[in-house]
Formats: structure tokens, C-alpha cells, sequence
């Protein structure tokens, strides 16, 4: 495998990987003055379809349900949040990224330290009255049967192809970051020229495997979703369910089209679909909105399987020197 051509200058820093944890890690560089002294490097680059691609097939929203609950994961969701809703106020057509009402339910007890932490920082807490959907705990008498506990507000939700197409043009044409598309063959082979100081790993699930890594605590966590074409649906719906996770989320800018998912099958990447479980997600996606996918037009486009990183002990963000890099 040849390597890439040397631009000793745009080698200071190289960003492995370009999901959407790489490219906003070079957007944040490119921000600080830094994007022609970076390149990043990667297999799969933003409009590819691979399955081993994982960012583009998620249904991208911000939720209280998923990431982590110590203090470092909610002060990355702060953090996020606030990136995002930055975006959806002063860029939210070219960014792909649009404030949308939401609604969170939980089958089991709901994890209340961490939506308080939530509240703290939402725009509807923070600033009523708006036209923003207000934060508000669902009655008991309102919840669906089984659900223990649901709350309402405004969210942010993201259009996950196009936002990462968004990310490469503006890095790439304004910013001045360089791409190259390669596999590297080692961690160490990111060392592009003696200039090279700064290797940024953002590879995913390909941390578990790729040589000078083998992050053995690095794991799969499949997920099979379908596309459908449904104009009803505008807002979020999820139900974190003891043993599945049900969501309705819609992509902004794309003429009515919602993901509809889904599964969190742990250590497993099988990029294969299945019809079982495209009539699975169907099935619990119109029980939990009924008006609008079951009593209105829902058109299903395509299936998609992708395997979302994860790691014991949640994902680890530090820095690791190599003394033997030169």
C-alpha cells in the first residue's frame, strides 16, 4: 500500500478516521486557526454507504436515554448540546441540523440524575415562554401502558449523510483541511512526515483491530433501521425499553423522510438485514405513534444495518504518548 504524498505543512496533525467524531474533532482545530496543518485520513470518507461506515446511518438526534451517566459523559452532552443548538440557530439549512419536539419515554426507571442534569441547560428550561416546546413530565395518566415514566421538549435533530457531507465541504473548501482516503495499516503509519505531531485516533470500531491500538475493551453494538417516507412525523418519539429501544426520528430537509429502528444487539456487526426485523421495527414504531405512521401514509424506502462503536467503561478520550514516534 503506497502512502499518502508528503504536505509536510498540512502533516502536523493527522485526524485517523473521518466519522463524525473525526470531523468534528478537525472542526474544532480548524476553528483554532489550525486547518491547513491537518489532514484527515480514512477508509471511508462522508457520501460512502458502507456498512463499516457508521455514522451516516443513524437516525442523529439528541437524547436523554443513551450516552453515559457519569460526569464526564454529562458534560460532554452539555457540551454537545450546546455545539448543536449553535448550529441549528445560525446554520441550520447548510448544517442539516433543526430544533424538533420530542418525547422520551422509559419502560423502567428512568435515569432522573441524569435528566436533571438535562433540564439544567435545555433552551426551553432556560428561557421560557418561547415557541420552544416546554420541558415537561408526562402524567402517569398519559403515558402509554407499560411506560413507567416520559417526559416532552425540544431537541435538536440532525439529517446524519447530509450533515457529514456539510462537515467535508466546509472543512475541506474553507477551513483548508486536507483528505486522504487510505487504510492504514497501523496506528503508527499516521506519522505521515517528521513534521507529523499530533495523531488524532478516531476510528470507531476499528479501534478493537487495527495494529497499535487493539483496544480489546472496543466492541460492536449492531443496529438494523428502516427509512421510510412518512410527512406526519414531526417530532421525536423513543422508548428505551428494558431489553430494545423503539424511535421515530425525522431528517430535516428531506422531503418527509424519518429513520424508524431499532436494535442494540451488543457485539455483533453483521451488516446483513432482515426482514423479521425491518416487520419488528414496524410493528412497535406504529404502536408508539400511531397517528402518524399507522393512520397516516408511511411508505418504508430501505433497511439499513450498522454497528455503532462502543466500549466497557464508556469511550476513552485521552492522551497517549509515544516517545518511539520520534
Amino acid at each position: 500500500m503506497t502512502s499518502p504524498p508528503l504536505h509536510p505543512e498540512q502533516d502536523t496533525i493527522v485526524i485517523v478516521g473521518a466519522g463524525i467524531i473525526g470531523l468534528d474533532v478537525a472542526l474544532v482545530l480548524a476553528k483554532r486557526g489550525l486547518g491547513r496543518h491537518t489532514t484527515v485520513v480514512a477508509e471511508h470518507l462522508p457520501g460512502d454507504t458502507s456498512p463499516a461506515y457508521t455514522s451516516p446511518w443513524a437516525g442523529c438526534n439528541f437524547s436523554g436515554g443513551i450516552s453515559g451517566r457519569d460526569d464526564t459523559a454529562l458534560r460532554w452532552d452539555r457540551l454537545g448540546y450546546a455545539h448543536l443548538t449553535n448550529l441549528a440557530t445560525h446554520a441550520s439549512e447548510a448544517s442539516f441540523v433543526s430544533r424538533t419536539e420530542s418525547v422520551e419515554y422509559w419502560d423502567a426507571d428512568a435515569p432522573r440524575d441524569k435528566i436533571r442534569a438535562i433540564v439544567e441547560y435545555l433552551e426551553d428550561t432556560l428561557n421560557p415562554p418561547t415557541i420552544l416546546e416546554q420541558f415537561r413530565v408526562i402524567p402517569q395518566d398519559e403515558l402509554p401502558p407499560g411506560v413507567n415514566y416520559g417526559f416532552s421538549c425540544t431537541t435538536v435533530t440532525i439529517h446524519a449523510p447530509k450533515h457529514l457531507v456539510h462537515l467535508h465541504d466546509l472543512l475541506k473548501h474553507q477551513h483548508g483541511v486536507r483528505f486522504v482516503r487510505q487504510r492504514l495499516p497501523d496506528i503508527r503509519a499516521a506519522r505521515l512526515s517528521a513534521r507529523t505531531r499530533v495523531v488524532f485516533n478516531c476510528t470507531g470500531n476499528a479501534a478493537r483491530t487495527l495494529p497499535g491500538v487493539l483496544d480489546t475493551r472496543c466492541y460492536p453494538t449492531r443496529g438494523q433501521v428502516v427509512l421510510a417516507r412518512a410527512p406526519a412525523v414531526a417530532r421525536n418519539v423513543m422508548r428505551h425499553g428494558r431489553d430494545y429501544e423503539t424511535y421515530v426520528i425525522p431528517r430535516p430537509r428531506s422531503d418527509g423522510h424519518v429513520i424508524l429502528g431499532g436494535f442494540m444487539q451488543a457485539g455483533n456487526s453483521d451488516p446483513s438485514t432482515y426482514g423479521h426485523e425491518t416487520e419488528c421495527i414496524l410493528r412497535r414504531t406504529q404502536e408508539l405513534c400511531p397517528a402518524e405512521l399507522r393512520d397516516s401514509p408511511c411508505e418504508p424506502l430501505a433497511a439499513f444495518a450498522g454497528a455503532r462503536p462502543s466500549r466497557e467503561g464508556g469511550a476513552r478520550v485521552e492522551r497517549d504518548g509515544r516517545p518511539d514516534w520520534g
